[in-house]
């Protein structure tokens, strides 16, 4: 079974035992979490909008750092900012629903 879930603004097509890193959920590494359930598939055939999906918590990790730079000509304006987004590893646990409208 399949499932369609939201989490971070972003929408994410997953399967049981999926591995996949979102931005940062407010939970800590070892923790299980409910993710909100768009729509949920079995095979290629929708079964059900909603549904419940649990996930674990593997890990939080750092994204990559890029570099925020803001310059003005003529002025002397120059600023230089870095920043590394939070992100966490999340393993899918379980995917429920029943067959329905």
């Amino acid at each position: 079974m399949q499932a369609v879930i939201k989490t971070g603004g972003k929408q994410y097509r997953v399967a049981e035992g999926d591995v996949l890193t979102v931005e940062k959920v407010g939970a800590d590494p070892g923790d299980e979490i409910e993710l909100d359930t768009l729509l949920l598939f079995e095979g290629e055939d929708l079964l059900r909008q909603g549904g419940a999906v649990r996930a674990r918590v593997v890990d939080e990790i750092k994204g990559p750092k890029l570099i925020v730079f803001k310059y003005k000509p003529k002025t002397g304006y120059r600023r230089k900012n870095g920043h590394r987004q939070r992100h966490s590893r999340i393993e899918i646990v379980s995917i429920s629903g029943s067959e329905g409208s």
